[in-house]
């Protein structure tokens, strides 16, 4: 069963500034290309920070009111100072919130959502930019055909992880939206089973009619089970 990562889904080839690109460099960029935010990068293409659209908005924000407050907070000080900014370095959001190759799609959406951010730039061992992967790019996995995802499970789950149990499955995909019907020798082959189903790539939700011969869950809860829970 394969995992997916941001391997299989990113942008490979990146848009990028140099630490030296001006504002309206900068602006004229995320306009042109219809982007919301560009790494910075050095020249060893590692990944020195991010410039958005919000960093730049900084500028209209505190035109004309560029001296700080009294009791100004140190956020509002540090949106004021890239008001006064010129270059991507002074401008960009550092140090950028990045993952490294082969991080599974979960573990990507997750740090999107706890860092409240809508890309990731890809880097390698090196810390070198390597592609991007944004929220869209994540959702592409529910694009696999049904077929697609009948295969690998036919093959992944129950050809690889269930071979040699005494189990009876048919398994049916339409709009991501799996069917499994069958019998399986025991609760926790069926249980795992579902389980395995709910973690491949595309699957939108799991419906399991399966029926089992021996219900083990209270031999599984003394210690007494063997094999998979």
């Amino acid at each position: 069963m394969k995992t997916w990562t941001v391997d299989d889904v990113m942008t490979q080839a990146v848009v990028t500034a140099a630490p030296g690109t001006s504002y309206r460099e900068l602006v004229d960029l995320l306009v042109s290309r219809n982007f919301s935010a560009v790494p910075v990068v050095d020249d060893y293409q590692r990944v020195a920070g991010v410039v958005s659209e919000a960093d730049l908005l900084r500028k209209i924000e505190y035109a004309g009111d560029e001296q700080p407050r009294l009791f100004e907070g140190r956020r509002r000080r540090g949106e004021r100072a890239k008001a006064l900014a010129g270059t991507a370095t002074d401008l960009m959001s550092s140090p950028a919130v990045t993952v490294p190759t082969g991080t599974p799609l979960a573990a990507a959406a997750r740090v999107m959502d706890d860092e409240h951010v809508k890309r990731l730039p890809v880097v390698d061992e090196m810390g070198r930019l390597v592609g991007i992967v944004t929220r869209g790019d994540l959702l592409k996995v529910h694009l696999r055909p049904d077929d697609e995802i009948e295969a690998e499970i036919v093959n992944g789950v129950f050809g690889k992880f269930l071979i040699g149990s005494d189990t009876e499955v048919t398994v049916t995909v339409a709009d991501g939206v799996v069917t499994l019907t069958g019998r399986a020798d025991r609760w926790s082959t069926a249980d795992l089973a579902l389980r395995l189903t709910r973690q491949v790539a595309g699957v939108v939700d799991v419906k399991g009619n399966l029926t089992y011969d021996l219900d083990d869950r209270q031999m599984l809860s003394t210690g007494l089970g063997f094999g998979s829970a």
